[in-house]
C-alpha cells in the first residue's frame, strides 16, 4: 500500500487522493525540508524582467561560498543540486557506486552502476562514488579522515568522489566543502531549500574542480537559474542572523522528535535535524495508520522496515504526531 510514496516526499496530492482530506488537513512530514522557512526581506526587490546579470549571478555565487567556506571560483549555482547531479554524472562518464539507503538519484543519475557497502573494499577501476553528508535517509556523516580516504582510492583509480551535502547547512562542522580544490577529483553538491525551507526556488551549488565548472557551465548555458533564485539566494546567505538562529532552534526541535519518539518505544536515528529515521517491523501498517490520520511520512520501497520522519513545525504539530502514534 506504500509503494506510491517511496519515490521522494512530499506527494501531498497523491495521500488526498488515496486517503481523503485537502492539502490543509494534512500534517506532511515526508520531506526533509524545513518546516520554518526563511523570509525574504520586505524591500526585496525581484527583476522579472529582464534576463538575470552575470554581476548578480557571481554575486550570489560568492555570497554561497562565504557560507559554504570555499573558494568562489569552485562554487557554480545549479538549478537544483538534483539537476547539477545528472549534469554531472554526463559531463564524468563513469559508472555510479552508491551506499544503501541512499538518496534515489544517486543510482537513477548514473545509467550504470552498483550499490557498495561501507566497508567493503573500493573496486579498483574508476566509478563515480557518491556520499551523502549527512546520508539521506539515515542522517549519517561523513568524517574528513573517511572522505580523504576514499579519495585517495578514487583518484589512484582514476574515478571521483561526490559527496552529497544538501543538508549540511543545519551543522557547518560537518560540511567537507573546504576539502574541494582545483587538483583534487572531489565534487561537494549543496542545497538551498532544504535548510532555507525554499525548495520551490530551485536552487543548488556545485563545488568543483575548474575544468569540471567549466564543462558544466557550457552545459547548463548562460543563465542557469531565474532572477528570484539570485535575489533570494543572495540575501538569505547574508542574513547570518537568522542562519545561526534556525541551526539553534532545530536543534531544540530535534531533541524534542528524538524524546517524543522515544516515549513512544521508538529509537530515532540520524544526526541531521531535519529529518529521522525510525526503524520497525511494522513500519507499513504504522505507515498506513498516519496517513488516515493525515500525517504524511515517507516509506522506502527497498527498506520496507523503516519510515523517515520530517521535523515537525511546532509544539501543536509534534503533539498531533505523538497523539497519532500513541
Amino acid at each position: 500500500m506504500t509503494g506510491d510514496f517511496t519515490q521522494h516526499g512530499g506527494r501531498l496530492a497523491d495521500a488526498c487522493a488515496r486517503f481523503g482530506g485537502a492539502p490543509s488537513a494534512w500534517l506532511d512530514l515526508s520531506t526533509g525540508i524545513n518546516p520554518n522557512p526563511w523570509t525574504p526581506p520586505p524591500g526585496l526587490r525581484i527583476d522579472w524582467r529582464r534576463l538575470p546579470d552575470p554581476a548578480s549571478l557571481a554575486a550570489l555565487e560568492a555570497a554561497a561560498a562565504r557560507h559554504f567556506g570555499c573558494d568562489p571560483a569552485l562554487c557554480m549555482a545549479v538549478p537544483g543540486s538534483e539537476a547539477a547531479l545528472r549534469l554531472i554524472a554526463r559531463s564524468i562518464g563513469l559508472p555510479g557506486l552508491y551506499c544503501p539507503p541512499c538518496y534515489g538519484t544517486y543510482r537513477a543519475a548514473f545509467g550504470e552502476g552498483r550499490a557498495w557497502a561501507r566497508g567493503e573494499a573500493l573496486p579498483d577501476s574508476a566509478t563515480a562514488l557518491m556520499l551523502g553528508n549527512p546520508n539521506n535517509p539515515d542522517g549519517r556523516q561523513v568524517s574528513r579522515e573517511e572522505a580523504l580516504a576514499a579519495l585517495a582510492h578514487q583518484e589512484r583509480c582514476g574515478g571521483w568522489l561526490i559527496v552529497d551535502e544538501a543538508f549540511a547547512d543545519c551543522d557547518p562542522q560537518a560540511s567537507l566543502a573546504d576539502l574541494v580544490t582545483g587538483e583534487r577529483r572531489m565534487i561537494v553538491l549543496r542545497s538551498f531549500g532544504k535548510f532555507f525551507g525554499l525548495a520551490g526556488v530551485r536552487l543548488g551549488f556545485a563545488i568543483a574542480p575548474p575544468a569540471l565548472i567549466a564543462a558544466l557551465r557550457r552545459l547548463v548555458g548562460e543563465w542557469p537559474v531565474h532572477a528570484a533564485a539570485i535575489a533570494m539566494g543572495t540575501a538569505a546567505y547574508g542574513d547570518r542572523p537568522w542562519i545561526e538562529e534556525t541551526r539553534r532552534t532545530l536543534a531544540i526541535s530535534a531533541a524534542r522528535l528524538d524524546a517524543m519518539l522515544a516515549r513512544r518505544g521508538l529509537a530515532p536515528q540520524g544526526n541531521c535535524p531535519l529529518f529521522r529515521l525510525i526503524a520497525t517491523p511494522d513500519a507499513p501498517a504504522l505507515f498506513e495508520r498516519l496517513a488516515r490520520g493525515h500525517i504524511l511520512t515517507r516509506p522506502f520501497a527497498d527498506h520496507p522496515a523503516v519510515l523517515r520522519i520530517g521535523l515537525p513545525a511546532d509544539r501543536a504539530a509534534l503533539d498531533r504526531l505523538e497523539r497519532s502514534l500513541g
